[in-house]
């Protein structure tokens, strides 16, 4: 069911823009890897790159493999039937359709547009882990709190059968308590086998639930390791997590 992720030689341009340009980036089967960075550094640009989905048709060059597959020239369908799924910033829910409607307007788990190889989430399953939903099943996506629609995003990701979860800033917006329950329970899906990449501006809140964390400026990396080795480089604790951090 874990993925391994492997990027490499990785630019996406906008026209003679570039706007990242990531040399090497590897996510480990089973293990959440962070990527933060301020405002405007690249993280959404890249993991969208990684799932090739983008309004702005970027030029994109460069490695993508999962589990050794290479990805690149792939559409975003076909990279979802290889088992990667992206749950992009603003949710991506159906506004105008039940929380219950949602969930089952995606394909059935090991369908033919689900993904390869990663386990199957009934409605249930979802609703065993977000039980927020289960008490809304009959709302309005519409209706939802910023906290509900987000976790109504991630089950409908889990739908899909991912073996790669791919979480584009999933804490803009929310309540602390709300985001320290829903990373919570990606650390959960994690400990279960499932490989997760996350962006991240919240770099507090990153910290606590990643493996690893990946330094994003100007597209780059330009840090990256286990996060408690990360917790302690200058540029993050100057940056990101203030003097009562260091």
């Amino acid at each position: 069911m874990s993925a391994r992720l492997e990027i490499a030689g990785l630019h996406v341009a906008y026209g003679q823009a570039e706007a990242v340009a990531v040399e090497r980036l590897v996510v480990e089967p089973g293990t959440l890897a962070g990527v933060i960075g301020a405002n405007g550094a690249g993280k959404s640009t890249l993991i969208n790159a990684v799932a090739n989905w983008s309004r702005a048709e970027p030029r994109i060059a460069g490695s993508v493999r999962l589990d050794g597959e290479e990805l690149a020239g792939l559409s975003a369908e076909a990279r979802v039937r290889r088992g990667l799924q992206l749950v992009p910033e603003g949710r991506g829910v159906f506004l105008g359709l039940s929380v219950e409607e949602n969930l089952k307007a995606v394909a059935r788990p090991g369908g033919a547009q689900g993904g390869k190889g990663g386990r199957s989430y009934a409605v249930e399953d979802v609703y065993a882990l977000f039980p927020r939903l289960r008490e809304r099943r009959a709302n309005l996506a519409g209706s939802l709190s910023g906290g509900e629609r987000q976790m109504l995003a991630v089950g409908r990701a889990l739908r899909m059968a991912p073996k790669l979860l791919l979480l584009d800033e999933p804490s803009i917006g929310l309540a602390p308590r709300l985001v320290a329950t829903l990373l919570a329970t990606i650390r959960e899906l994690v400990e279960g086998g499932l490989t997760v990449l996350l962006v991240e501006q919240n770099v507090h809140a990153a910290a606590e639930v990643t493996d690893v964390l990946h330094l994003l400026e100007r597209g780059r990396v330009v840090a990256a390791g286990p996060v408690a080795e990360m917790r302690n480089d200058p540029r993050i604790v100057e940056a990101y997590l203030g003097a009562s951090h260091g």
